[in-house]
């Protein structure tokens, strides 16, 4: 059986405003930092390629930084295929169960103290029942809806509103995990058979040692995830970033394709492995 071939690409273009250090978060993640055989990726100021300075962040996440001036036309694009063996997924510390046990930014399980116990009476202790639990209430209750919320809203908002677009979604389901005492954390992805395309946000929700990739939009499986970034939330897992000036975005451009697609199945336990092969494993239901 021929190995799954996986090709993702995004282009994206922004106007700098004023002089501004730009931090990209596009490219596949990779243990140890550095980029993949036959990655492409660039940014454009005006036309002329810009240098750019890869940092690694937390759980393989690479970020890349460039200082751009005010007043220029920017395009980043990249470009990648994976080929080969699925790598394994980030290695696990103890430090994580608590950093992803915590309040954050966009998920302040402490603002609905009691909700998650309210909805799910019992879960506490329920092992990967209460995982899948808590990715179908989400996805029963909430209305996938684009546009219908920003960039600033909060798991709260989403929970009072009762809609939103995957990082809403992401974060109302990595709110209640939490509440329900479950580390749970943010993925941005490439997902092949995404529709309408685009970066896409999922949660990694930790079981009995095993961090399991969740999806409460359903809409793309999660066996053919690329992952980009991890962090507690969107405001660590962001395609970009500008510090200490302004952008305007304008287009952006997002591809994500695999060779042999796998339908979804939502009651399958899936890991997400680093991007260094074939995709996500499979692990049983």
């Amino acid at each position: 059986m021929p190995t799954p071939r996986r090709t993702v690409s995004a282009e994206l273009d922004f106007t700098s405003e004023s002089d501004h250090l730009a931090v990209l978060s596009v490219a596949a993640a990779r243990t140890g930092g550095g980029g993949h055989p036959g990655e492409r990726l660039r940014l454009l100021v005006d036309g002329t390629e810009a240098a750019l300075e890869e940092a690694e962040d937390l759980h393989g996440t690479r970020l890349h930084l460039a200082r751009v001036p005010g007043g220029t036309q920017c395009t980043v694009s990249y470009a990648l295929e994976l080929t080969g063996e699925a790598g394994p997924p980030p290695p696990a510390e103890s430090v994580d169960v608590v950093r992803y046990t915590r309040p954050s930014r966009f998920c302040p399980f402490d603002e609905m103290a009691g909700t998650a116990d309210a909805l799910f009476p019992g879960a506490r202790g329920g092992g990967y029942a209460t995982l899948q639990r808590v990715r179908d209430w989400v996805h029963e209750n909430l209305e996938y809806v684009a546009g219908s919320s920003t960039a600033t809203d909060t798991a709260v908002h989403t929970f009072l509103t009762r809609r939103g677009v995957c990082r809403d979604y992401a974060h109302l389901l990595i709110t209640l995990l939490r509440g329900l005492g479950v580390p749970a954390r943010l993925v941005s992805v490439y997902a092949p058979g995404l529709s309408p395309m685009d970066f896409h946000a999922v949660v990694e929700a930790w079981h009995d040692g095993t961090w399991y990739v969740l999806d409460a939009t359903g809409l793309a499986p999660r066996t053919g995830f690329v992952r980009i970034a991890t962090g507690a939330d969107a405001s660590e897992t962001a395609f970009l970033t500008t510090l200490q000036g302004e952008i305007t975005l304008g287009e952006m451009r997002i591809s994500a394709e695999s060779s042999a697609p796998v339908p979804e199945d939502p009651r399958a336990r899936v890991v997400l492995p680093l991007p260094d092969g074939r995709g996500a494993g499979l692990t049983g239901r």
